[in-house]
Formats: C-alpha cells, structure tokens, sequence
C-alpha cells in the first residue's frame, strides 16, 4: 500500500484528537476537529465500544500518521525496538524522533513533518556539512543540521526562517538562530517521547 495522500484531518478525525499534521491551522479555529469530531464514514453501522484490538491498531496507527511512516518501516522500527536494551515503547518512539525530517520539524524549519520530509527530499539541508536528503536518516548526538549555503539567499528561505522559533525546541535539541543551524544534543530522553503516543499499546499490538 503506497503513502496516504487523503486529507490530512481527516485523519485526526479518525484518531478522534489533533495529530498537528497541518501546521499553524491545527492551533486555529479553522481545524476541521473543531467544527466536527466524529470519525469518518458511516457511523450508524459503528460498534459503540472498540474492542481491545482496535485500541491498540488505533494507537499504532497514530503513530503512523503523526511521523508519515508506511507500515513496512514500522515494522523494522518495532523489530530494532525489541532488540535494542531498555524499554521497547520507548525505543521505539525515540528512533522516530531521531528521523530527520522530524528534526527539522521541531527546530521550526518546517510547519509539519510533512512539510519537513518535503523539504529534506528536496536537499535543502546538511547534516555534518554532507547534503542528506533522506527523510528517514537518524540523526546521532553531535550533529549538526543546516540549510545549504545556497538556499540563504532565496525568498524561499526567508519565509521559511521567518517567525523562528515557531515552537519550543526540545531539550535534546539546539538551535542558533544567528546561523540557523540545529545540533543534536543528546538522543531523546523519555520525558521527550512518552506524551507523543502510548507506546506500550503499540508494543502490545506487535507482541500479539
């Protein structure tokens, strides 16, 4: 199955709360979750009460949506999260936010992650001064993430910097507005990834 390329809310809709897959307009009162909260499709045939295995898909699925993976990389996401020492929800939720077109996202280069893995596939970024254009790239304590030289100049840039910060920077990134450069810190503490989705549901799911 390729990329979902529907409406976006549509899929906040489904997960029945806001994902922030649009950017600015998820904070306005134009998101569609304002105007109408139930999922989508017919819901006169929809069992009241979700059975445990919809819980746990639900959840899964979320986190599909939120860091735009297809099922197949989560897949292989999960297999290195259970292999991999420590909690395996966590291991998990912390491999996604190393992606780097999330970093790119939560350094205010981008509206959205969305948004984010466009403009990494475009090769508007560096990391470590090596043009990396490869959305899901797992960025490692010590890099660095800037814009290509190139780019400084053009009016494309200047609104995209514009407003920057957009949002608070996680503590295991930092951002230098002078050079509007991005250093990996430190990988993601738990406090980071444990509000995003509830990964114990998600490991639950794949220990079925």
């Amino acid at each position: 199955m390729g990329r979902y390329t529907g409406p976006s809310c549509r899929l906040c809709r489904r997960a029945g709360e806001k994902l922030f897959l649009k950017g600015d307009k998820c904070v306005t009162p134009r998101c569609p979750l304002e105007k109408r909260r139930s999922p989508p499709g017919d819901i006169s045939r929809r069992r009241r009460r979700p059975s445990d295995y919809a819980v746990h898909l639900l959840e899964k699925q979320k986190a599909k949506y939120i860091y735009g993976v297809l099922e197949g990389q989560f897949r292989r996401y999960m297999a290195d999260a259970f292999n991999t020492p420590g909690v395996s929800g966590l291991n998990l939720l912390r491999t996604l936010e190393r992606r780097l077109d999330n970093v790119v996202y939560q350094l205010g280069f981008s509206d959205s992650r969305k948004q984010g893995r466009q403009i990494v596939l475009h090769g508007h970024f560096r990391v470590n001064g090596v043009k990396t254009d490869v959305p899901s790239f797992l960025v490692s304590p010590g890099d660095v993430i800037s814009w290509k030289e190139s780019d400084k100049g053009t009016e494309f840039y200047a609104e995209r910097i514009d407003g920057i910060p957009k949002r608070p920077v996680p503590a295991w990134l930092s951002l230098d507005q002078s050079e509007m450069t991005g250093t990996v810190v430190s990988l993601p503490s738990d406090d980071d990834v444990r509000s995003i989705v509830d990964s114990r549901l998600i490991v639950e799911f794949y220990s079925r």
